[in-house]
């Protein structure tokens, strides 16, 4: 009998005690999960069930189990929409009403495509798609509106470092930003992720707060920490927020997976970062804002690890009276 076998959905091994304890303390506005979920290294802690290949449906059903993660982000969005048939097999595996953050294609927010573009003759050139509504409504919203509706949490349009010509000035940027938010549906939620500091200005932060779209709290390379994002004052301009702990700022992304494959443990704390997140739930529950939080492996090593420790913080310090 293969490993698959010995567990089916009923007979997963119950969480830890400790784990059940420190989920009482979480509000439920706030959510913590992971940035993607198919990963070996979590065997033994997130997964007992043996998975061959990424298997990302049945992993999920596992996943969503756990009583700290509330939330997932679907990040393999960033490089192709999901079809109808896997977001089905998702909706299959999860809970009712467990919503999912979802990264936006970046065929609509790569100002250049890159090298590998699939579309013929594209590739390093001017993206034709950059911010088209309708392609954003089509391919990514419809499969989600018939199929995963029930899941969908915020979309975040993610918008890498744009440099020299690419990168518009900030009045410039707040005009294409808001002509493409009003034309998007207002049912569903959206937060944009920015990897240029320049742009983040009062000017942008009036764009987001006219279309109540959440800016998407960071920490990546070259970004300011989360804690300097949120001492600025429109980065609250919707009635939900996200967080996404991705690097170290400084930190490249491909040394980060070189430093921390195959992300079993928690290699290299960072207290800045567990703070400035636990400070951000905390402003977001005493102003009655839902908060999606995920962690990604590369912040320290293991993204479970860093959302325990963070918890933890939470129980531990004045936050934790909150709940």
């Amino acid at each position: 009998m293969t490993q698959p076998d010995l567990f089916g959905p009923e007979t997963f091994p119950p969480p830890s005690p400790e784990v059940e304890a420190l989920a009482k303390h979480v509000p439920s506005t706030i959510r913590f999960g992971t940035s993607t979920w198919t990963y070996d290294g979590w065997t033994g802690d997130i997964y007992h069930r043996r998975y061959r290949g990424p298997q990302p449906a049945k992993r999920l059903e596992e996943y969503a189990r756990y009583p700290l993660f509330r939330t997932v982000g679907i990040d393999s969005a960033f490089y192709d929409p999901p079809s109808e048939e896997e977001l089905a097999a998702y909706a299959r595996a999860l809970p009712p009403g467990f919503p999912c953050v979802s990264k936006v294609w970046d065929r609509i927010t790569a100002k250049r495509l890159g090298q590998e573009a699939p579309q013929p003759g594209l590739a390093g050139m001017r993206n034709p798609d950059f911010l088209n509504a309708t392609l954003f409504k089509d391919g990514v919203l419809g499969p989600y509106s018939r199929v995963f509706r029930d899941h969908a949490g915020p979309f975040v349009f993610e918008f890498q470092a744009m440099r020299g010509k690419d990168l518009p000035d900030p009045l410039q940027w707040a005009d294409q930003l808001d002509d493409f938010l009003g034309q998007l549906p207002a049912d569903f939620r959206y937060g944009v992720e920015l990897r240029n500091p320049e742009l983040m200005t009062d000017l942008h932060g009036e764009v987001m707060k006219r279309n109540r779209v959440a800016h998407v709290f960071n920490s990546w390379t070259e970004m300011p920490s989360i804690g300097e994002q949120l001492d600025l004052k429109w980065t609250f301009p919707a009635d939900f927020t996200v967080a996404r702990a991705l690097l170290k700022p400084g930190r490249r992304y491909a040394d980060a997976v070189k430093q921390f494959q195959p992300y079993d443990r928690v290699q290299e704390p960072l207290p800045s970062l567990r703070q400035d997140l636990v400070r951000l739930v905390t402003q977001a529950h005493r102003r009655r804002v839902e908060a999606f939080v995920l962690a990604n492996n590369r912040a320290e090593g293991n993204a479970p690890g860093t959302i325990r420790a963070v918890v933890k913080m939470w129980e531990e310090g004045d936050a934790g009276q909150l709940s």
